[in-house]
């Protein structure tokens, strides 16, 4: 027996549970296609001012509905998760407030969003940011009670629920419910609010289902199913996604307007198709890991988790290993299988980061891809794959690499 049928022995059970948390979501997503009665007239694009899109405002109600929540906002303007979760923060905080993030410090393109200098940030519009550290990886509910009796304005908690660059485990929606529980106990009464990109679709819940008030995501990551070629998600209660909807577009228009030319098919077979394909992402981060584990090599969940969100932290000891590892991802994609992943000044990143991305959705990385800042400790954090075979395909490739 090969390495690889090995790890899917160990994994029969883990891989059962996806399958059965594929099936519930596949079930919640289908009635809400059947419920808001989607039909072909719903993909037509419009021009204009797009007064009378209704593929547009039918898409929105349709994420709010599968995410459990009020309303939802979903638009192919928004250009990726940073871009989403920046219209979302400037819609919900003025002057003088504050944004306090009890997750961490927030990955890294949103730091020049929320303190950048002179750059347009947050701070540059005088809203104040303040963070708590997380303890072992968790939310640290001590700390976080002590810092918000300290500070003043508090508008909007903020909570990241996958890792980024950092080495933790995602948070999954019973820890972010229970930060929501207790946050409220302190006497919040602002908004609650998470980023969600990783995270759609890996349980049975949403961070709405469990006293989140406002989730955002990008659709070139789970939520778009692999098949929406760019564009993000907002959906929460209904009083702050009005709020948001008039900073994407202007004060004074909000959700009236918002045209798109081309077919929103795309968008829509993307989240029918997202439950499955999540659950394809999660099998390949599982078999990766397991492999790798058996190698010696220190992963992230732990393998007797199912993990919380589509990413995994592989561990290498010098920047060769990391970078070959990266590589034959890249090697093994449909895409630019030719091409030699270099590292690289990638905007919005402090260290240079190495991307293996073959895509057909360029940067898509609910598709299968690895990167990270090419810095010690040499971690990869890899993602995706729409389906369990070319997962499998690539870490075939990995591990000839690894043991030549």
């Amino acid at each position: 027996m090969n390495l690889i049928e090995k790890c899917e022995g160990k994994l029969k059970n883990k891989f059962k549970s996806i399958d059965d948390v594929a099936y519930y979501n596949q079930v919640k997503v289908l009635n809400a296609f059947e419920e808001y009665k989607i039909a072909t007239r719903h993909f037509n694009g419009t021009t204009g001012y797009g007064y009378d899109d209704e593929g547009r405002d039918c898409l929105g109600k349709l994420y709010a509905k599968a995410f459990g929540a009020e309303s939802g906002i979903v638009s192919p303007h928004m250009l990726s998760g940073t871009h989403a979760l920046t219209v979302a923060l400037f819609g919900l905080l003025r002057p003088s407030d504050t944004l306090f993030c009890i997750s961490g410090m927030p990955y890294d393109t949103l730091r020049g969003v929320i303190f950048g200098k002179n750059n347009g940030s947050l701070k540059d519009f005088g809203i104040n940011f303040e963070c708590c550290d997380l303890k072992n990886g968790k939310i640290d509910f001590a700390a976080t009670e002590k810092r918000y009796k300290e500070i003043k304005n508090v508008k909007v908690v903020y909570i990241q629920r996958s890792r980024g660059y950092e080495l933790r485990d995602a948070f999954s929606c019973e820890e972010i419910g229970e930060a929501c529980k207790f946050i409220r106990r302190l006497g919040f009464k602002g908004c609650i609010f998470v980023d969600n990109c990783y995270g759609e679709f890996v349980e049975k819940a949403e961070p709405t289902d469990v006293g989140v008030d406002i989730i955002v995501g990008s659709l070139i990551k789970n939520a778009g199913g692999g098949l929406a070629p760019t564009g993000g998600y907002i959906c929460g209660k209904s009083k702050y996604i009005d709020l948001i909807g008039k900073r994407l577009t202007a004060p004074s228009i909000g959700l009236e307007v918002g045209s798109y030319e081309g077919s929103y098919r795309n968008f829509y077979q993307g989240l029918f198709l997202a439950p499955h394909t999540v659950a394809q992402a999660l099998k390949t981060s599982l078999l990766i890991g397991q492999a790798m584990g058996e190698l010696g090599y220190k992963n992230y969940p732990a393998l007797d988790k199912v993990p919380h969100d589509i990413t995994r932290a592989i561990e290498f000891d010098c920047a060769d290993k990391m970078v070959n590892f990266i590589r034959e991802v890249q090697y093994a994609s449909p895409i630019d299988s030719y091409v030699t992943c270099e590292p690289w000044n990638m905007p919005g990143y402090d260290d240079k980061i190495i991307m293996a991305a073959g895509t057909f959705v360029s940067g898509a990385s609910i598709e299968l891809s690895a990167d990270g800042p090419v810095k010690p400790p040499y971690i990869v954090y890899f993602q995706g794959g729409l389906t369990y075979e070319h997962g499998k395909y690539a870490l075939e490739k990995i591990l000839k690499k690894i043991n030549n």
